[in-house]
Order: structure tokens, then sequence, then C-alpha cells
């Protein structure tokens, strides 16, 4: 039975469907227009600037939130355990600490270490699937940043600045490589929780870039894209003919003015109708074969979460996505300032086996040659206790490490102090970090420059040197 209510709604939607068909085919834009300030503006996502031979084509960031221990994981000092309960050594300098517990006893570490793979490289009980892929694992000991809070710390980490107001990293690449995809989004973010990172969006954000290249916010749960599917009343002609209608008013307003987010907002209409083609199969992990599913830990519920968004970071760069961001513990989850046993031992649980299953994974697809993963967070943690029971945040010297894309596996580089305080061999600053990784995806990050009030500006500003040592 048709109602008065479904009778209005259906004619207004039938003229508006004329109209829409008269004005379209009146500008011209059921074919090609020969107006040239109502033609097609889109982002031109070819490279930016001369690139070198890239080892990668794509990178996964396994971003562990709130700074994970490189002293209970990675980095093993057995001097710890032996002055656990005592004040730091004379000779080691006393940093400013942000919860002010810097004459703090030292905390002791209870892990248990095994040395892994040919290469020998120690790896803690709490990582025990990692460890045994320590011959793909470049692990940098001598990391050093510059924020000691974490908005300061995540923010230079994902944008090379302490300050707000830069483009990501993800950002850059994408700028510098385009996309090898027109169905997804170039560059896509994943969390594990609800809460965002400190810093929030501008953590995978373009800041004064085109807003095209800030990375897309995925959701958990079996559809990580909203909206992605039109309504069943509407038909594909329909969809098309409003989207350009929408593009053309864009357009028209966007011809006499300098507009970047008008300019991203066509893109993105542009690309959510491609993306109702391309993207329901690319997110749909239920294609994957249930040996597969187990390798991430899928079936298992303290992994579940974290395989299911490894399983689909797999999906997406091997669709062509340039760049996936994986949050662990996001919201500062890895924050041990008190029971880091309890918070830690969780937290490694849940990452250990997804992690070591996408590593498998890429490389048994014949994928880890040309995707960079690299892991870590924005800073580790101090060998002196806090509260008791945890440990405060550490800039000064840290654990991360990478695998794949043209990284030579299997080897330390840098080193800490005897008790994991300071970087005191081949310090590698986040500036260094970042003109590595451009340099593996094959990009100069002297050359990657987008002109921002009037200078050339650049994700490492002027610092940065490639860690030469990282290459395979």
């Amino acid at each position: 039975m048709t109602t008065r209510r479904h009778f209005l709604a259906s004619g207004a939607t039938g003229t508006a469907n004329v109209a829409l068909a008269w004005l379209l085919n009146d500008q011209g834009l059921l074919g090609e227009t020969d107006r040239p300030e109502l033609q097609k503006r889109s982002f031109d996502t070819r490279p930016k600037k001369p690139s070198g031979t890239p080892r990668a084509r794509a990178m996964i960031s396994l971003w562990m939130q709130g700074g994970p221990s490189h002293i209970d994981l990675f980095d093993p000092k057995p001097l710890v355990n032996r002055l656990a309960g005592q004040p730091l050594p004379a000779h080691i300098k006393r940093p400013y600490l942000p919860m002010g517990e810097t004459d703090s006893p030292i905390l002791a570490s209870p892990r248990q270490w095994r040395r892994h793979g040919k290469s020998g490289l120690p790896v803690s009980e709490w990582m025990p699937h990692i460890g045994a892929r320590a011959d793909d694992l470049c692990l940098l000991r001598s990391c050093v940043a510059d924020g000691l809070l974490h908005v300061r710390g995540v923010t230079q980490m994902n944008t090379g600045s302490v300050e707000a107001g830069r483009p990501s990293l993800g950002s850059w690449c994408v700028y510098g490589l385009g996309t090898e995809n027109d169905s997804l989004p170039a560059f896509v973010v994943l969390l594990d929780r609800d809460r965002e990172p400190p810093g929030g969006p501008r953590n995978w954000g373009s800041a004064f870039m085109p807003a095209t290249y800030q990375g897309t916010k995925f959701l958990g749960g079996d559809s990580p894209i909203l909206h992605l599917r039109p309504p069943v009343e509407t038909s594909t002609l329909q969809q098309r003919r409003k989207l350009e209608l929408i593009g053309l008013l864009n357009r028209r307003h966007a011809a006499a003015r300098e507009n970047t987010e008008l300019e991203a907002r066509i893109a993105n209409y542009e690309l959510a109708y491609r993306m109702q083609a391309g993207a329901p199969e690319a997110v749909d992990l239920s294609r994957e074969s249930a040996e597969t599913k187990r390798l991430y830990g899928i079936d298992e519920e303290p992994t579940e979460t974290f395989g299911g968004m490894c399983l689909m970071a797999r999906r997406l760069v091997e669709r062509g996505v340039r760049f996936v961001q994986l949050y662990s513990g996001s919201g500062s989850k890895w924050d041990s300032h008190s029971h880091i046993e309890k918070n830690h031992s969780a937290l490694c649980r849940s990452i250990d086996k997804p992690v070591a299953g996408l590593l498998d994974d890429l490389k048994r697809r014949g994928l880890l040659e040309e995707t960079l993963v690299v892991w870590g967070g924005e800073f580790g943690r101090t060998p002196q206790s806090e509260k008791g029971d945890g440990r405060d945040h550490n800039p000064f010297g840290f654990s991360m490490w990478l695998a794949g894309g043209g990284v030579q596996g299997g080897q330390v580089i840098g080193a800490t102090d005897e008790l994991g305080l300071h970087a005191i061999e081949r310090p590698i600053h986040v500036h260094d970090l970042h003109a590595t990784i451009l340099h593996l995806l094959g990009l100069n990050h002297e050359e990657l420059t987008f002109l921002h009030n009037s200078r050339e500006d650049r994700l490492t500003d002027v610092y940065g040197k490639v860690v030469q040592e990282v290459l395979a």
C-alpha cells in the first residue's frame, strides 16, 4: 500500500533525479565537458620528487602506544637485576623524568632471555613468537627522541616534530609514492581500542599538505568502513549522477579559489564511490582460510583483535595500499607507570603471535621483501622504578626494529648504557629513522619537499641521516 508519505517522498526523489539528469546533460557532465572551468580536477598521485631505487613499495607500522619497555623485551641488561633496589650509580647521568622519580631505586627485570636463529639475537620470553623470527629483524637499540611526554613523543615519531601542525610520515609516503589502487585509500589506520592516541588524528593527518594525503581510519569488527554499501533503493546510475552533480558544484566553487579541503572532498567522494566496488572484498577476512586465521591468532581471545588487524594490513598492502598503521594499546595502554608485569605481559601476549604471523604470511606470499615492517613506540622505559612496580618514560635510549623491505635482518645496531637508560653507541634520532624509512621506499628525505609558507618543507626538517647499516 502506498501511503501519502511514500508518494511524496518518491515524487520528490523522482523530480530531483529528473532535474539532476537535465542539469548534468545541460552541463555536458554525462559525457565530457568542453568547459575548462568545469573539467574534473583531481590530485596528482604520481611521485612529486625524483626517487631512488625503492627497496620497498609499502610500509606497515606496528605502533605500541604508550612506550614499551625495551629492557624487558629486546635489550637485556643483567646489571639491572644485580643493582635492583639501589639508586643509579653515580656515573650514570640522571635525566629529568616526567613523574619526578629520578632518584628512585632500580627495578629488577625478571625476564628469561633466549638467543634465536642463526643471528643469536636475544629476545625475552614475553616475545617468543617474534623472537623466533629474529633473523628477519634489524634491531635498533639506540633510538633517541625529544618528546618526554606522550603527546610530544607520539607527534614526533609520527610527524618528525614534537609540535603539532606537521604532515604525518604516512602522508609524506603517499605524497612521494602515489597510490597503486584507486579503489582503496593509500594510507589506512587501524586502532585496537575506541580511544585514539594522544594527539588524535594529527598523528595520521596531512597538516599543510592537501587533505587527500591524510590517513583513513578504519573501524574494528566486521564493518571497518562505515556506509560502504549504498541504500538498496538507490540505483547505481542515480548514485553516479548525484555524485557528478556534487562534483560539478564543488568544482565550480573551487575553480576561482584554492581550497585543498574542498579538493580533498571532491577526491574523497570519487574514491568512496569506487570503494563500494573494491573495498568490501579487501576488508572481508572471512575469505581467508582457517589455517591463515590460526597463523594470526584470530581463533584465540588474547590475539583475536590485533591478529585481525595484522591480517587486514596484509590484505591491504597486497592490494596496493601504501601505508598501514596499526595501533596496539591505543590511548597509551603500554604506559606502565605501575604494574608493569601485569600490563606488559597481557599486551605482549596480544601482539606477539599476530606480528609473527604477519611476518610469516608476508614472507610466504613473496610480500615481505617489498613491504617494510616497523615496530616500536614513542619511547622506552627507565631502569628506575616508579610506584614500586612500574617504569617511567625514557626517550634517551630505547629499541625499535625493522623487517622486510630491503632491511638486513638478524642484526643489532647501536647500544644503550649498562642499565638501558642512555644511547651511547650509534645514537639513532627520530630524524635518522625517518630518513632511513623514506630511503627504503625509494625517496630521498632531502629532496622530498612541499612548499609551505615560502619554504621547501620536509619530514626531517634540516636533520636526518640514513642509517646505512640497516640496508641489505
